[in-house]
């Protein structure tokens, strides 16, 4: 059995499919990747390749877009500060509003690190690192990101308590790892809450919960990269190697 491992590590280690390649060079996306190989844009040594699946070395092989080398880029990360009412994806089968209507041209081919939902505000990173995009959202990282958050009706002491202690919901875990009541009304609440892995609207579950909806949502941290004073919409680059993060 451990031969055989052996055997299968040695012909596919550091090999990708073709399409997948392309975008870790943070040339394109997975999808954008794909139509150029079968639209017959992409050479592999010199040589037209419509397979999407081809199996390759990237850091090898001799690939062509359009005729001209594909190389890897240096890798960058920005913190963007998304509006409401966009979602943080390329395209939309119902035809929404994307951050990528917003972004400029250069930006088109990095990708999200995590998401924000169409309603939530704040920072947001973009990179064109898979390495970088997988250390800040691995859950053992444990990389807190900070959040702002109204919620309708008063949200108790004890409330907060369970919220750190955590909950179930649709048979997942959710847990704040702070919670903070910054105001507080019979009608409504703000919090400051912090998390340490990004989980599928976790935060408005959580208020749910507890019958708070939630009516504002905005991050403001990402670890040490705070938002600051950017406009919405802004755009602002970051200093990789100075954070520590992979390149």
């Amino acid at each position: 059995m451990s031969l055989v491992k052996k055997a299968s590590n040695k012909s596919t280690a550091g090999r990708v499919p073709l399409y997948r390649a392309l975008s870790k060079l943070g040339k394109a996306s997975r999808e954008e990747a794909k139509a150029l190989i079968l639209a017959g844009q992409i050479k592999v040594h010199g040589v037209v390749e419509t397979n999407p699946n081809r199996m390759i070395n990237p850091d090898r092989a001799h690939i062509e877009i359009a005729g001209k080398k594909a190389m890897k880029d240096s890798a960058r990360l920005v913190l963007f500060h998304k509006p409401t009412g966009y979602l943080t994806t390329k395209r939309d089968p119902e035809g929404r509003p994307t951050i990528y209507d917003l972004l400029p041209e250069e930006l088109f081919s990095f990708h999200p690190v995590g998401r924000l939902d169409q309603n939530t505000s704040g920072l947001l990173l973009l990179t064109n690192s898979t390495k970088i995009s997988h250390y800040l959202t691995n859950p053992e990282n444990k990389i807190p990101r900070t959040y702002i958050v109204q919620v309708r009706g008063l949200v108790t002491a004890d409330e907060m308590k369970q919220m750190k202690k955590g909950i179930t919901d649709q048979d997942e875990q959710l847990q704040f790892h702070e919670v903070e009541l910054l105001k507080e009304s019979q009608k409504e609440s703000k919090l400051q809450v912090v998390l340490l892995e990004g989980k599928y609207r976790e935060i408005r579950r959580m208020c749910l919960h507890f019958e708070h909806e939630v009516v504002k949502l905005k991050r403001i941290s990402y670890g040490s990269i705070e938002l600051g004073d950017l406009g919405i919409g802004g755009i602002k680059e970051l200093e990789t190697k100075s954070m520590g993060l992979p390149s």
